[in-house]
């Protein structure tokens, strides 16, 4: 083989391997959510097809004629490269949950067969470039060092430039199309095979390609982060709800912006009313459907709102399909939140709002004491910080990220129904806090002066409910462990 052709066909298979790694979590995230445990299985699985393969192709080289064997396995690999999206999609549904078990799984009967027959092609290479054992070194060095560059390209190629261009399965099906079709001409080359032979092999990527034309995947809008949908309320004809990746992020009602039909967003409505006073200037960690700057806006005239929104797709989305109109949010800033927030001006904030979430999760580093540092230093004196959680028994995150807020500001207060505050049942956590002192008494009239069950945790109550959970910290704060899903 010649020594160009060689280390293509290192480069480009490796290459390939790391741009399924990438888009694995895309694929994933619609059925179990983009968490650390997520990308922990996929890592591992890819990382399992390569030791895999590279052993078996190795074993395979020695003991088949390598020069046969390359064709068919590019062609194999780009065929379950082709299907590895219909296997996810077609498995997904009985998997979701986002358990551990449930997500390797998913993970391994999606990507681990192609990436460790990929991997195969790297030994077979190098077998039919040992010309001479006092070369070894050189060969296996250089190969092996084409093969790394090749996955450092496929990664940085992936996340800087495909994903921003293109939806997650074109992609896979160009690279299984462009590997089978390599393959498929390496194995004529090499085996000079009769033609109803190639015509056979011909006809294996160009029926998976059909079948998966058939096999729509299960996103209505695929955003760089989120595989996106906006469904219509049954019940309610102008009510639209925004559903990212497996979680009912947001409910508009397109006639009426004051309407809000989660239950924590009516809790943090009851926050702003009891504690703040007159227009405000509030600031949105999270933009989603846009609901809450809507209501402010409506409610309190004058106010000015600030949402930072990571998804600049998102806003496309509200603009098209939820009604968000100009004037109903003052400035929209695309981009982290952790870097954004600090592009603000210093003080002056009456409320902040955090609502963010990967999943079911919080982005770890929008929960740590350092980040509600800056938060706590963009507020006035008497601003809130509004926050929205979600933990299940045994609230391992819920009690630490009380904890946290408590280290940084003066009273803090948690909202939610009683069974949840027991561990008893589960979902969404209302948290409240402040340089100021907050009257726990004025908000819990507020809830029950709307008939609503929730309780106001403070003091050494909440000392007591929060027990021995430690705050989060930049260098700890392992959210997706301490978060217990349902």
């Amino acid at each position: 083989m010649r020594a160009l052709t060689a280390r293509a066909l290192v480069f480009g298979t490796s290459a390939a391997v790391l741009v399924l790694e990438i888009l694995a979590g895309r694929l994933l995230a619609p059925y179990v959510g983009v968490t650390l445990e997520t990308f922990t299985a996929i890592i591992g699985t890819i990382l399992a097809g390569i030791s895999l393969g590279s052993w078996l192709g190795g074993r395979a080289a020695d003991r088949l004629a390598p020069r046969r064997l390359l064709g068919p396995l590019l062609l194999a690999g780009g065929v379950l490269t082709l299907v590895s999206p219909t296997i996810v999609t077609l498995l997904g549904p009985a998997l979701a949950g986002g358990q551990p078990v449930e997500i390797v799984i998913l993970a391994v009967v999606g990507f681990f067969a192609p990436a460790a027959v990929l991997s195969a092609v790297n030994p077979v290479v190098v077998k039919l470039r040992l010309e001479d054992l006092d070369e070894t070194g050189t060969v296996v060095g250089r190969l092996s060092a084409l093969g790394t560059a090749g996955a450092i390209f496929g990664t940085f190629f992936t996340g800087f430039v495909l994903l921003a261009s293109f939806p997650t399965r074109p992609i896979v099906f160009g690279v299984g199309a462009a590997l089978s079709l390599v393959g498929l001409g390496t194995w004529i080359r090499a085996a000079r095979p009769r033609l109803p032979d190639v015509a056979a092999a011909a006809v294996v990527p160009l029926a998976a390609s059909g079948i998966l034309s058939l096999v729509a995947g299960p996103c209505e809008i695929e955003t760089t982060y989120f595989c996106a949908r906006v469904t219509v309320d049954a019940q309610h004809p102008t009510g639209r709800i925004l559903w990212l990746d497996t979680l009912r992020h947001s409910y508009v009602d397109l006639d009426d912006p004051t309407f809000l039909e989660f239950r924590y967003s009516r809790i943090v409505a009851d926050a702003v009313d009891v504690y703040t006073a007159g227009p405000v200037d509030a600031v949105f960690i999270g933009g989603g459907g846009f609901t809450l700057p809507r209501w402010l806006t409506t409610t309190r005239p004058g106010s000015t709102t600030t949402v930072l929104e990571l998804d600049p797709s998102l806003v496309t989305i509200a603009e098209d399909r939820l009604g968000l109109s100009p004037g109903d949010v003052d400035t929209i800033v695309v981009g982290d939140a952790r870097l954004t927030l600090l592009e603000l001006p210093r003080g002056g904030n009456d409320l902040v709002v955090g609502d963010a979430f990967g999943g079911l999760a919080v982005p770890w580093h929008l929960t740590t004491v350092e980040f509600y540092a800056t938060v706590a230093d963009r507020m006035s004196a008497g601003g809130i910080y509004v926050m929205n959680l979600i933990d299940y028994a045994p609230l391992g995150f819920a009690r630490a990220e009380a904890a946290t807020l408590r280290t940084v500001f003066s009273d803090v207060l948690v909202v939610a129904p009683p069974d949840y505050l027991a561990g008893d049942a589960g979902g969404n956590f209302v948290l409240v806090a402040s340089a100021a002192e907050l009257d726990p008494a004025r908000l819990a009239a507020a809830l029950s002066g709307r008939g609503s069950a929730e309780v106001v945790l403070a003091g050494a109550d909440l000392d007591d409910w929060i027990g021995d959970a430690s705050p989060l910290t930049d260098d700890f704060a392992p959210v997706d462990q301490l978060i217990t899903r349902p």
